[in-house]
């Protein structure tokens, strides 16, 4: 085991957490709906989707919109595509993203426009995913350990890490490469417990299940405003033109994947 992780699991062992709770009334006042706009671009194409922010007092709506043009502009090739939404309210295109050059997405919806540029950096390499199990006062703990490079030759770098656990969303980080030695970082995940009556469905792990990691380089602004929403905040705007909520990332994105054995993972 890498000795970065070795001091990371000490200090993990020795956190202890308190809560307290308090009543808080709060008085939300009625806006109108705000549109959201997603949009990731990578090596494997690009995925937009489009809703609307919902009321607080009402159920969440996460129906995709589709009556808006979508323009996806190479701005360093001078290429322009329009994009198509697929059979569940998603535009997207197959055509890859390259690496070095900039991109802007363009949304018309309703009269009103949406545009945000973002240039598509180098792919990292992800060298590992490896599972230890660490004792907490309360339990073992499965914690992944996720390495990959840095991009060389960059300073400020900002990594998005994202977990799937068998296809769909599981856990995510934010890291720079404050963390990084030697070009190398190490990003640490506390998953699930050993015992599995005690822990909770969104994070309990199975014999066999397939947890897998895509490492995303992003923005710093990009960064700001994960960070922000982790925090239930909004976060920096990231679209120019009439206001919106969400983001358009265009990243190198790479990929991996491994079987959780709890039986074969070592001890410490």
């Amino acid at each position: 085991m890498k000795r970065g992780i070795y001091h990371i699991l000490i200090i993990l062992q020795i956190l202890l957490t308190g809560s307290c709770k308090k009543e808080i009334d709060m008085d939300y006042h009625d806006i109108e709906p705000i549109t959201v706009i997603e949009g990731q671009l990578s090596q494997n194409g690009v995925e937009v989707r489009i809703t609307m922010t919902t009321p607080m007092d009402e159920p969440m709506d996460t129906k995709l919109l589709t009556d808006a043009t979508v323009v996806l502009s190479n701005l360093t090739t001078g290429e322009e595509e329009y994009l198509n939404p697929d059979d569940r309210g998603v535009f997207k295109s197959d055509r890859p993203g390259i690496a070095g050059n900039e991109y802007e997405l363009q949304v018309n919806r309703g009269g009103k426009r949406y545009t945000s540029r973002c240039t598509m950096p180098d792919a990292p390499e992800l060298l590992a995913l490896e599972f230890n199990w660490i004792k907490m006062p309360y339990d073992h703990v499965a914690v992944l350990q996720v390495t990959f490079t840095e991009n060389a030759g960059e300073t400020g770098e900002c990594y998005w890490v994202r977990l799937y656990r068998n296809g769909e969303a599981y856990m995510w980080n934010l890291v720079t490469d404050i963390y990084a030695s030697d070009g190398i970082i190490n990003d640490v995940f506390m998953t699930s417990r050993k015992n599995l009556d005690e822990e909770d469905d969104a994070t309990a792990l199975h014999d066999g299940d397939i947890v897998s990691a895509s490492v995303s380089p992003i923005s710093r602004k990009m960064y700001d405003y994960l960070e922000a929403v982790s925090s239930d905040s909004n976060g920096p705007q990231l679209f120019e033109g009439d206001f919106c909520l969400g983001y358009f990332l265009a990243t190198s994105v790479v990929e991996s994947s491994v079987i959780f054995h709890p039986d074969e993972i070592a001890i410490y």
